[in-house]
């Protein structure tokens, strides 16, 4: 498993203290949470992956509280356990390894399987029910708005065009939909072109932006005074959401004015982390 995306500054800029407690929103396998609890800090692990949050659960043991929730429901998870503030909150918005390489999640292009790609096994209908069910426009707004797919139009007219054809079912698996997407639109640069269309419906079908909208409307309550918020983000549609609320909120200082990226050292032994940025703020 690799070491977490910016486990190193995200330790530095969240600061656990022993005795102090900190809210891990995205619990994942637990590695920014075991780097906390090697201060010292208590840790509350939200994961709504019910696979990771038993791994996780099993992996740190007692020493972290698991909630199997989303982080978007932080007042009533606060309000179960009894908390009222905590010292920190770490927010790592990127697609757990564990997700990406199980096949069978539908994350990834690079291995066969059904599209799925639904964080939580309990969340609704997965990337191939939304393709499916979507008109024309709509699914052209999401690839547009989600993924900033500047050939919205092209990829979406021609799946609707496409979808349901004896022998054409590109939305039975991850691979069919992504050779689809090349034949369609080519291949120029080393992304591969199906990339934008996979982040677009990863979004769309866990809710992502709505999710962190919430997140980012109340995490501040929920802080003590000194007390610090680090969110990781991975595409400049969450990064924007960050910056402007993080800009927007009274009674808080930005730590970084700047995000923080990942070292080049870090970038070659996860090239996952390449696009990660990370930015904090302090409750005064």
């Amino acid at each position: 498993m690799h070491q977490p995306v910016l486990c190193r500054e995200v330790i530095g800029l969240l600061r656990p203290k022993p005795g102090g407690v900190y809210v891990d929103a995205t619990l994942g396998l637990g590695g920014h949470s075991e780097a906390i609890l090697q201060c010292g800090g208590r840790v509350v692990g939200i994961e709504w992956d019910g696979d990771a949050a038993d791994l996780a659960a099993a992996r740190l043991g007692p020493a972290v509280t698991v909630v199997r929730d989303s982080y978007a429901n932080l007042p009533s998870i606060f309000d179960t356990l009894g908390l009222s503030v905590v010292d920190g909150v770490l927010l790592d918005l990127g697609v757990s390894s564990l997700q990406l390489d199980t096949g069978s999640r539908g994350f990834s292009f690079r291995q066969e399987a059904p599209l799925d790609m639904r964080m939580s096994k309990s969340t609704g209908g997965t990337a191939a029910d939304l393709l499916r069910g979507l008109g024309e426009r709509e699914l052209e707004q999401i690839l547009r708005e989600y993924g900033e797919e500047p050939r919205a139009r092209k990829i979406a007219a021609a799946i609707v065009r496409t979808r349901g054809k004896p022998g054409g079912d590109i939305l039975g698996t991850t691979r069919a939909l992504a050779e689809f997407v090349e034949r369609l639109v080519g291949r120029h640069g080393r992304a591969h072109p199906a990339t934008r269309v996979f982040q677009a419906l990863r979004i769309a079908v866990n809710d992502e932006l709505e999710n962190l909208k919430k997140f980012l409307g109340v995490f501040d309550r929920y802080l003590r005074g000194g007390g610090r918020c680090c969110v990781i983000s991975f595409h400049s549609l969450e990064d924007r959401l960050v910056k402007r609320a993080f800009l927007a909120k009274e009674g808080m200082t930005r730590v970084t004015k700047k995000p923080v990226r990942p070292a080049r050292a870090e970038v070659l032994e996860n090239p996952r982390a390449r696009s990660a940025k990370l930015r904090c703020i302090e409750k005064n």
